[in-house]
């Protein structure tokens, strides 16, 4: 009797554990489908869990609203192809690292690196220093691959973002108005 029921409760704790492990699988796949795939609308979004640094419900663009969620107009999460863990767990925007104004400044989530300036003046300017010039161009390659114009690889800090031509010339757009 008493090992039916070690039995029984061991086998409860396997398939809970399991249960669970799969319901965490089946939120993770949601969370950061790839653009356009239907299965994580905005409608569940909530706002920035993460650093509760802003209350922006409304959206002039879709370069703010993806600034500002990592969700396009379509309603629909932007993937990555690499970055930080933790973005992958809680889901992150351009905001949670770069701030509300574009300068960065701040070490993120126990880290060293500090984001840079990313206001558009700050990216192109010919007397920023530290780095040439931006370009749209490079911009987006920088965005999408994490290289910079002198084709240096960025820090693995700064998540690969998996974009459409049309969100990244939007969010150029927005980078614009920092």
């Amino acid at each position: 009797m008493k090992t039916s029921f070690l039995l029984v409760a061991a086998l409860l704790v396997i398939v809970g554990t399991v249960g669970i492990g799969y319901l965490v699988y089946l939120e993770s796949n949601a969370r950061y489908a790839p653009v356009g795939s239907g299965q994580y609308p905005m409608d569940t979004y909530q706002g920035d869990y993460m650093s509760g640094q802003y209350q922006v419900t409304d959206f002039e663009s879709n370069g703010e609203m993806i600034y500002y969620t990592g969700f396009n107009d379509s309603g629909y999460r932007l993937s990555m192809t690499a970055g930080p863990r933790w973005v992958y767990v809680h889901g992150s925007s351009c905001v949670n690292c770069h701030g509300v104004d574009g300068k960065g400044g701040a070490p993120i989530m126990m880290g060293y690196v500090v984001p840079a300036d990313i206001t558009y003046d700050s990216l192109t300017s010919e007397e920023h220093v530290g780095h040439i010039p931006y370009t749209d161009e490079t911009i987006k390659i920088v965005i999408r691959e994490g290289i910079d114009p002198e084709g240096q690889p960025l820090d693995s800090t700064m998540p690969r973002w998996r974009m459409t031509d049309e969100d990244l010339d939007d969010l150029i757009e927005y980078l614009k108005t920092l």
